[in-house]
């Protein structure tokens, strides 16, 4: 059984992230780890960069629900750190993962993508990486 780490944070729940994640599992046996790092976005990230906790909470409960119903085995969900390379390198430094995913907002908006985060992440981890491209689904708040 594969161990795969999925890195998302605004496109944890979306539609294509799960059909790649249900693509994956089609391929063969895998346990699904959900890491959402902290990243806050927009006017928060200039004022406190920890502002992001509350609602990668959201993005990580709300996403491990919808993968677990969709007949996914997710072993564990886990906020991380802000900087999502860090937050990467911090669970690898832990747990042991066979492959990653990295979901990204599309090209223009996604500030991962500036980062060039999925070849970040491949560098880091020495592991397989797959890049979701994906649609935003807002933490409803209240």
């Amino acid at each position: 059984m594969a161990n795969v780490l999925v890195v998302a944070n605004r496109t944890a729940e979306s539609p294509e992230l799960l059909e790649a994640l249900k693509q994956r599992a089609q391929r063969g046996d895998a346990t699904f780890t959900l890491l959402v790092p902290s990243t806050p976005h927009g006017v928060a990230w200039a004022a406190d960069m920890h502002s992001g906790g509350s609602e990668a909470e959201a993005h990580m409960q709300n996403a491990v629900e919808r993968l677990r119903s969709a007949g996914l085995e997710v072993a564990d969900g886990k906020v991380g750190d802000p900087d999502p390379a860090a937050a990467v390198q911090d669970l690898v430094n832990f747990e042991s993962f066979d492959e990653v995913v990295v979901s990204t907002l599309p090209g223009g908006i996604s500030k991962w993508l500036k980062l060039d985060l999925p070849h970040r992440v491949e560098r880091i981890t020495g592991l397989p990486v797959t890049h979701v491209v994906a649609s935003e689904v807002k933490v409803p708040s209240g």
